[in-house]
């Protein structure tokens, strides 16, 4: 079943960034889709069993700071 987590980025100050944490998250095993919103500071990620320990530390190695918002179904 597919969910979706909001995350909340910090740090991101360009396109280049937006493209950075997309690329970040699309990495995590079970990710199907990210769409990461400059202008909000948020990514939301449409997942089917990624974990969200993962999809922190993706964002952390890309070089940005993430902590969820809500988790939604």
């Amino acid at each position: 079943m597919r969910e979706k987590i909001e995350l909340e980025v910090e740090g991101m100050g360009c396109e280049g960034c937006v493209a950075a944490v997309e690329t970040a998250l699309r990495s995590v095993p079970n990710v199907r889709a990210v769409t990461v919103d400059l202008k909000a500071g948020r990514a939301e990620v449409e997942h089917e069993g990624a974990e969200l320990a993962a999809l922190l530390r993706a964002v952390e190695k890309a070089g940005y700071q993430a902590r969820p918002v809500r988790a939604a179904r």
